[in-house]
């Protein structure tokens, strides 16, 4: 018996020296000591979004209107409530046409603890922005980038003061782009996001990740609807709230052109009919009897293919070459009429006001 107690510690002895030299790796993980349990520092465990959002909160800021009651006196109304941007350091904020279109006075408080009374520049119904100034010096301003273009599945961080609570930061990304379908107006094309957009987060800014600005939120889809449901809201894109920023600022209101159409896309079928070999362009439908187009001698069922020199795609691009197009100014515009190219010029109007 004990020969074979020393015969199993020798084979255990030689199997274990073995082991060493065929698996050299072994060695290393024996002779180691114990594995630490001190937990690693947090920055390298957690993505964190608070340099952007350092970098974009300070020029957010809080929006309060005061509506004179019947007794003349000025009374504080968070039905107003909102929020703004500041875009420049001469003082111009963006906000909401809605959140500033039935005060009498709108109250700017910064999230340094400074509060002033904001003038109104301009405010544009069809885009739902307005533009506000405050006197003040060493304003903080929300970091602009015109090179970025914002795309599907990009992070974006929401920042307001939802219902008054004090400004709050929420996350999302860029669900959808290009939504004019959810306009009224048809003039926003709403960049969709999943990031919470709540009663007084109009106005404010969605950042992306290095705290730039990518639009300005507007009401979320619950709200403009009253259907129930979570994770859908809009933001007006920033490449069009600097255009609509400029415009307040040097006219007080914006000035679109009008030519008096109303039309309907073209699709391969329709040119068929229509006896027009390419498919790209509006039919007329109707006009505006004392508008710019019915003047210069359109007619129903005109295909326009060219405007100054730029083709038409559909209604879409129409009415984005038109509005730019300043009042006052004749226009070559280019029809096809059973068939025939005829070019006509049109003196663009000034859009009516109908809203």
């Amino acid at each position: 018996m004990l020969a074979f107690i020393r015969r199993s510690i020798l084979l255990g002895v030689v199997t274990a020296i073995a082991l060493l030299v065929v698996f050299p790796e072994l060695r290393t993980q024996m002779i180691q000591p114990p594995v630490s349990l001190t937990p690693a520092p947090t920055d390298q465990l957690q993505l964190s979004y608070n340099f952007a959002v350092r970098r974009a909160s300070p020029a957010v800021v809080n929006i309060y209107n005061r509506r004179y009651n019947a007794e003349d006196r000025l009374k504080l109304s968070t039905q107003g409530l909102g929020s703004g941007v500041i875009m420049s350091d001469k003082g111009y904020i963006v906000t909401n046409y809605h959140v500033v279109a039935e005060a009498d006075q709108v109250i700017a408080a910064l999230q340094d603890g400074r509060i002033f009374t904001a003038q109104l520049i301009g405010k544009d119904q069809r885009t739902d922005l307005a533009v506000l100034k405050i006197q003040a010096e060493n304003l903080p301003v929300i970091p602009l980038s015109p090179d970025y273009k914002p795309a599907v599945g990009d992070v974006v961080l929401a920042i307001g003061n939802p219902y008054n609570l004090g400004q709050t930061t929420t996350y999302g990304i860029i669900s959808a782009t290009g939504r004019s379908g959810m306009s009224f107006y048809g003039r926003q094309d709403f960049l969709q996001t999943d990031a919470a957009i709540n009663e007084g987060n109009s106005g404010g800014a969605l950042v992306n990740t290095r705290g730039e600005l990518v639009g300005i939120n507007t009401a979320s889809f619950q709200q403009a609807t009253d259907i129930e449901t979570y994770g859908i809201s809009f933001a007006i894109p920033y490449e069009l709230t600097q255009k609509i920023m400029n415009k307040l600022i040097a006219d007080g209101r914006v000035i679109r052109g009008y030519i008096g159409i109303e039309a309907r896309d073209i699709n391969p079928v329709m040119a068929r009919l229509y006896d027009a070999d390419q498919i790209s362009g509006i039919i007329v439908m109707g006009m505006d009897p004392n508008g710019p187009a019915a003047k210069a001698g359109f007619k129903v069922q005109d295909i326009l293919i060219e405007i100054d020199g730029k083709k038409v795609t559909d209604r879409r691009n129409v009415l984005d070459i038109v509005t730019e197009l300043r009042p006052g100014n004749a226009v070559e515009m280019k029809v096809l009429r059973n068939g025939a190219p005829i070019t006509l010029s049109v003196v663009i109007a000034d859009e009516p006001n109908r809203y």
